[in-house]
């Protein structure tokens, strides 16, 4: 099955000489039709510059972006056939709901009562039919953010792009609009990039995320192999709240059977390699138990309602566990903790690179 988008050798510098900075460092990534890709990673990494290359409205310094079969660097925004979303809604206050929806149709001298049909339809879809008459002003952030979508699911485009679209609601509205977000692209079935920071939107809503750090693609896959499988301790520590547990120690023996030695206490393992390593363990996957040797002190108890985190200071730094909601522990109290034999995600101790 061919890309409907693809995303050869992406280079992108700026500045001159002695002053150039590279943002982005080659980056390749095929995408599906019908995919939702999410570009996740912090401040600064580069995942908004690509999504402005894909768009147009950046030239990449060298490499190739093919929408469909057709490369479209140098080719203009308007002639690329995609629709953006932005982080700032940039609707036309002057002009109602339904006008703001059919812009770009009307621009394309579509004809009204077509247009009327398509803002009707996609209004439906959005359920906003209700807001048509309204202006901008007179609606709350969340239907401000339909209407944005609106605007770029009329033209009914190959590609949707998405810039942090939810970065300015509140956390009830994000959740509700992620909700939403994810109807619509099932209900479209059009190919959607999507950037963000937040880690918590990349592994709801994805088919597929790209995790991005300086400017180079660390790792890219479902949501369960980016949250299992790790590809290094970077995307392992990025991805998952609270973040994953790392335990620097040293591994001898092989097979199943393997000691893992680390500052306050060992574990027998299966372990891939022998050596300084790290042992990567997410919060729900270490137990709290009375017998255990492996002890610490506890500094932090975290209820979040359906869980409860319990943060413990050990000889490997702190570490934090995924209880069952008023487990009885205390600040200050003494626990001992095992881990899952099942979980375990292995790293090299110097690289951060994932052990097969």
């Amino acid at each position: 099955m061919a890309s409907a988008l693809e995303i050869q050798g992406i280079r992108k510098c700026f500045g001159k000489g002695d002053k150039t900075v590279e943002v982005l460092k080659k980056i390749d990534i095929a995408v599906a039709p019908g995919e939702f890709l999410i570009l996740v990673g912090p401040s600064g990494c580069g995942k908004s510059t690509l999504l402005n290359i894909i768009a147009g409205l950046e030239e990449p310094t060298e490499g190739a972006i093919h929408i469909g079969s057709r490369n479209v660097v140098g080719v203009a925004p308007a002639q690329r056939d995609i629709a953006m979303v932005f982080q700032s809604y940039a609707l036309y206050p002057t002009v109602s709901v339904a006008d703001n929806i059919g812009f770009a149709l009307e621009m394309r001298k579509v004809p009204p009562e077509v247009r009327k049909k398509r803002i009707q339809e996609v209004a439906a879809m959005l359920q906003i039919e209700h807001l048509l008459d309204r202006r901008p002003a007179q609606l709350s952030g969340g239907q401000r953010q339909r209407v944005a979508m609106g605007r770029a699911l009329a033209r009914d485009p190959q590609l949707f792009l998405f810039d942090e679209p939810l970065s300015n609601l509140d956390a009830k509205l994000r959740v509700e609009m992620r909700a939403e977000i994810k109807r619509l692209h099932l209900v479209s079935g059009i190919t959607t990039v999507y950037v963000t920071h937040d880690q918590i939107e990349a592994m709801t809503l994805g088919s597929r995320i790209a995790v991005m750090k300086d400017g180079i693609l660390q790792q890219i896959g479902t949501p369960d192999d980016i949250y299992r499988r790790p590809a290094n301790t970077y995307v392992a520590g990025f991805i998952g709240s609270p973040t994953m547990n790392f335990i620097p120690g040293q591994a001898s023996g092989n097979g199943d059977n393997a000691v893992f030695a680390f500052e306050g206490g060992s574990l027998t393992l299966p372990c891939p390699a022998t050596g300084m390593v790290t042992l990567g363990q997410r919060p729900e996957h270490i137990h709290l138990s009375d017998d255990a040797s492996w002890r610490g002190e506890v500094t932090l108890v975290e209820p979040t309602g359906a869980d409860t985190y319990v943060v413990v200071k050990t000889g490997v730094g702190l570490v934090t566990v995924r209880t069952a909601p008023n487990t009885p522990v205390k600040i200050g109290d003494s626990v001992g903790m095992t881990v899952s034999g099942r979980h375990n995600n292995w790293f090299d101790a110097q690289s951060g690179l994932r052990l097969a």
